[in-house]
């Protein structure tokens, strides 16, 4: 049987030619449209090609749901930092909203300072009790991966660091703050969900929108315990945002830039027709 000799060297023609194509690949990618969800669609053609401070579609389903209404009250759990990756971020220099921002990293509370005049910063572990010490672990070369949970923290393969934080709940905080009308609450803290809700007097302080991170170990407690307050899912954003889950009060009137999203997709739905 014929043995097939296979080269393992290539000479510099070659890897010229490799190099340019993958070059060419390269510029070509570059200078097209970003691919997004079908669903995000309309939001793109609102809000055009600028560049978003959240990593995903967060900060223009914010936008759509309020209408970019002005002067509303905000509060960032998780918040990290003041700037990229913020949910937040637009409202307070775009639409004149104001709100807290905590997170378990204190060393944000500078930049906070510096670029968020209109936010309070404050370092806690938002939980179930307060004036608790809890271990809380991240990782200083990614400054957006930390958790109370170490195991979650360590799965990023980098080294990480370990410190006690002061917990307090949702209520207290919200009360120490003097917040008593609260329009949009974003949970961000990496399977510790379930016990910042669990602090959190919801009927009290009725936000007009929740975005939570849902992960698989904590989506279903979440899914129910918003259930059993009387929110509903806003179904228009599901697929949009894999990450997160977006609620609202059920008995609660739909923001103008939710109606009319809505009434643009039913119009679309029923022009287009079924298959």
């Amino acid at each position: 049987m014929a043995r097939t000799r296979f080269r393992l060297s290539f000479d510099l023609l070659e890897v010229s030619a490799v190099a340019l194509l993958a070059a060419l690949a390269g510029l070509w990618y570059s200078t097209r449209p970003p691919l997004h969800h079908v669903e995000a669609i309309p939001l793109v053609e609102r809000y055009g090609q600028e560049e978003r401070r959240t990593a995903g579609y967060e900060e223009w389903i914010v936008r759509d749901f309020f209408g970019d209404q002005r002067g509303g009250v905000f509060v960032d759990i998780g918040a990290a930092t003041p700037k990229w990756h913020s949910n937040t971020w637009w409202l307070e220099t775009q639409q004149g909203w104001s709100g807290i921002a905590v997170d378990a990293i204190q060393e944000y509370g500078a930049a906070y300072a510096a670029e968020r005049p209109r936010t309070r910063f404050r370092s806690y572990f938002v939980s179930d009790r307060s004036g608790e010490l809890v271990p809380f672990t991240y990782v200083p070369e990614l400054s957006l991966v930390s958790s109370a949970d170490e195991a979650f923290a360590k799965d990023f393969g980098k080294e990480t660091v370990t410190r006690h934080v002061p917990t307090i709940t949702l209520t207290e905080l919200l009360d120490r703050e003097g917040i008593g009308r609260l329009d949009f609450l974003t949970i961000d803290i990496e399977l510790a969900e379930p016990k910042a809700l669990a602090g959190f007097d919801i009927e009290r302080f009725r936000p007009r929108l929740v975005c939570i991170e849902a992960h698989a170990e904590t989506r279903q407690f979440i899914l129910d315990y918003f259930a059993s307050h009387g929110y509903v899912l806003v179904g228009q954003y599901l697929r949009i945002d894999p990450l997160n889950v977006y609620f609202r009060p059920l008995t609660a009137a739909a923001p103008d830039g939710l109606a009319a999203a809505a009434s643009g997709v039913v119009a679309g739905s029923a022009s287009r027709g079924r298959k």
